[in-house]
């Protein structure tokens, strides 16, 4: 099913209409982040606000929604789950040339002398029926291995945070291109009608780490309508900048001037048919919304007490963590289709051992909360839940070695990711690594084959998921063949 542009704006666009139009855009910024749906008539009239389009799903979904766990910055496969325990006996040897192969190297390691193999200074354990070996810095998640499939095989092509990021939530290194969210709410929709189907959290890290920038292009719509894009929630004070009212104006001062605002964009969008005028009428339909929709989403007044210590002290925390993970549960509850968690500060290229460590214990507990949480409503089987970074990290160490401390470079010939939930068999491992977790010896997984398996599982064939754009039907697993990770599907 391939969609596309429309073509309308390009025969009656004018540079007077361009630059006319420049004012109205500017002064939009805050609400353009907004995700929207149809407008208020369509909601009144009992229709969906967030429509999927025709035929979608392509088949009965295992999932319905997506909770996104993405560790940004590139964790430790080594140091997590990916145990290797013949490497003790390589302590501080070079990392032999026959698996180095050649293959390269960052600019921040490429001018070693040396490259000493650096074995993980923490202990596994095997844990549950499927006896997973999980490192000591992930006791809660290890809990939850017999609902989780371990993939520990996944390669990406980029060696840097930006277009590995960018890689791995768009299908491509190259920017401007629509966010996994986005497709997701293009495709499908929601049945929310006061939240966007595509929300964005950000939550504090831990002092001291190592956390990369963020690009709204992770969570942009690109080439797809604009009111696709994710609606990024701020950690603290007003989830949504701007969204209260100005002291004087009332809710009902508010609805009609934004049905005035309304009428006068159709009217415009009659004239030139530019499809961002009624994205904007859409953003602020859904700004409208918020205001009443964003305070009960916040309010966790109504959350047992055993639901909260699920979570840990933390949640109590403002932009913490935990209360992020939390939130996500209530966002996915509330019909909002995707919900795309960002923790930073996973770049451990020094001083590992207690970088890493703070990064696991800030969110450790929120991770297994947020699936035994979902589980616990007989939610986890219609929600799919997905942890990872971009990349993985190398088993020789950056900088100085000893047996307590060590940095690790950037890795993306394999790294480990997981998923549960609706769509996957739980308590299962895929793929194989080689000693030094170096490289792939059975089962590669692209990222691309990863997103395949994504939508696969929320009832999408993403072969015939395309979007017309740049003479190219666009897809968000790129042009070149991805297969679905069958072995881990329910």
């Amino acid at each position: 099913m391939t969609h596309s542009l429309d073509s309308e704006l390009l025969r009656t666009l004018t540079r007077r209409n361009f630059f006319g139009d420049m004012g109205l855009k500017l002064g939009g910024v805050a609400l353009a982040q907004m995700g929207l749906s149809a407008n208020l008539r369509a909601a009144q009239a009992g229709q969906p606000v967030h429509p999927s389009l025709p035929d979608f799903p392509h088949f009965p979904p295992k999932a319905k929604a997506l909770i996104y766990l993405h560790m940004n910055g590139g964790p430790s496969q080594l140091d997590t789950f990916d145990y290797k325990p013949k490497l003790t006996e390589y302590y501080d040897k070079e990392l032999p040339p026959g698996i180095q192969g050649g293959q390269r190297l960052s600019t921040m390691t490429s001018g070693q002398k040396r490259f000493p193999v650096a074995p993980s200074k923490f202990a596994f354990q095997q844990y549950g029926q499927c006896g997973r070996w999980v490192s000591e810095l992930l006791p809660h998640t290890a809990k939850m291995v017999d609902d989780i499939a371990l993939i520990r095989t996944v390669h990406t092509n980029a060696i840097n945070h930006d277009p590995a990021c960018t890689f791995l939530f768009t299908g491509s290194e190259i920017p401007g291109k629509a966010s996994l969210g986005s497709w997701l709410s293009y495709g499908l929709g929601s049945t929310t009608e006061n939240l966007p189907s595509f929300v964005v959290l950000t939550p504090k890290w831990p002092d001291g780490s190592n956390g990369q920038a963020l690009y709204q292009r992770l969570w942009n719509s690109g080439f797809l309508p604009g009111k696709h894009s994710g609606v990024a929630f701020r950690s603290e004070a007003d989830p949504v900048l701007y969204l209260p009212n100005p002291k004087g104006v009332g809710s009902d001062d508010r609805r009609i001037l934004l049905d005035a605002l309304r009428d006068l964009n159709q009217h415009r969008h009659g004239v030139h048919g530019d499809p961002d005028t009624r994205t904007r009428i859409d953003q602020y339909e859904m700004a409208f919304r918020l205001q009443s929709s964003v305070p009960e989403l916040s309010d966790l007044s109504g959350e047992t007490k055993a639901t909260l210590d699920l979570y840990g002290a933390d949640v109590a925390k403002p932009g913490s963590f935990a209360q992020s993970c939390l939130m996500a549960r209530r966002l996915i509850e509330r019909g909002v289709r995707t919900v795309q968690l960002f923790h930073r500060g996973w770049d451990s290229h020094g001083d590992l051992p207690k970088q890493l460590g703070n990064q696991c214990r800030d969110t450790d507990q929120g991770c297994a909360a947020l699936l035994q949480d979902l589980k616990n409503r007989g939610m986890l089987d219609q929600t799919l839940v997905v942890w990872g970074g971009e990349f993985g990290r190398t088993v020789y160490s950056q900088g100085g070695l000893s047996k307590d401390n060590y940095g690790r470079d950037h890795h993306p010939r394999n790294f480990c990711m997981w998923m549960a939930g609706g769509g996957i068999k739980g308590g299962v491992v895929h793929g194989e690594t080689d000693d030094f977790s170096y490289n792939i010896l059975d089962k590669p997984v692209h990222v691309n084959d990863l997103n395949a398996t994504i939508l696969h599982c929320l009832g999408i064939d993403h072969e015939r998921f395309t979007f017309r754009f740049q003479g190219l039907n666009q897809r968000l697993t790129g042009v070149e063949p991805s297969k679905l990770i069958k072995e881990i599907l329910a």
